[in-house]
């Protein structure tokens, strides 16, 4: 996601960390359950979240 750079640990993007912090907090709940996949499209790369509460 965010064109490979998600996991990047040296990435400054306002926007990368956006969405590290999106997945790590997903990652913190007890009562969801998450996962985040890439894809690549036309677009280049993509991807997204998908999460169920238990």
């Amino acid at each position: 996601m965010r064109n490979g750079e998600l996991c990047n640990a040296k990435s400054d993007d306002e926007k990368v960390l956006g969405v590290r912090r999106f997945v790590e907090d997903l990652g913190r709940l007890d009562c969801v359950e998450s996962t985040a996949v890439q894809t690549v499209g036309i677009k280049g790369y993509d991807g997204f979240t998908i999460s169920i509460v238990r």
